[in-house]
């Protein structure tokens, strides 16, 4: 314990406890570490992509696998560094899938605690593993699409799942763009809502 009190700043400590307090099933400890860096994950990645929409999306992702792994979290490295990775990785998927002209993914990122944030980027080339990251993904955001509204299921879905655009689900619906990135972004409030609070670490 006195080397990780050496090793680590006092804001780090308070994260491994709070990781302990969720992997126990603690739902306060899942809110608590949303709040502490949702803004900042949401940031990073904002600068990747350079779309708000696209920057939320990714943030309730990246929320959500690092949730649902929780339990397999090493102290090692920062709670922060680890989750900085996850978001970072992921949204660099979602750049090279979706070839946005976008900040350099050479750049370096540093969290919270002034450590270097270390960026594996992927291959370019098909790659066998595709498939079942996107099956990961899509089944942390159906556990919690099924506890939405019913009005906001048809939304997530069509965003989430069949990845249509903002302007292809105001067609698809008949409803105005407004309408729908307003409903969409009161969904995405009721998903973080659900993520923090769930229990079996989705």
């Amino acid at each position: 314990m006195e080397e990780m009190n050496e090793r680590f700043s006092s804001k780090a400590l308070e994260d491994f406890k709070l990781v302990d307090r969720a992997v126990g099933g603690d739902e306060k400890a899942y809110a608590l570490l949303l709040q502490r860096y949702r803004r900042p994950v949401y940031h990073t990645i904002l600068k990747m992509v350079r779309n708000v929409d696209d920057a939320e999306d990714l943030t309730i992702e990246a929320f959500g696998k690092a949730f649902r792994s929780l339990h397999r979290f090493k102290k090692d490295f920062t709670f922060s560094t680890w989750l900085f990775r996850i978001a970072t990785n992921n949204s660099i998927d979602f750049i090279r899938k979706k070839k946005l002209n976008t900040l350099s993914i050479e750049s370096a990122y540093t969290d919270e605690d002034g450590q270097s944030v270390s960026i594996s980027i992927p291959d370019r080339n098909p790659n066998p593993q595709d498939e079942a990251i996107k099956a990961q993904k899509e089944e942390v955001v159906r556990a919690v699409v099924a506890m939405l509204p019913a009005k906001y299921q048809k939304l997530v879905r069509l965003r989430y799942f069949q990845e249509l655009s903002y302007e292809e689900i105001a067609v698809e619906i008949d409803a105005p763009l407004g309408t729908v990135k307003a409903q969409l972004h009161r969904a995405r409030e009721l998903m973080y809502d659900l993520v923090k609070n769930r229990k079996d670490h989705i």
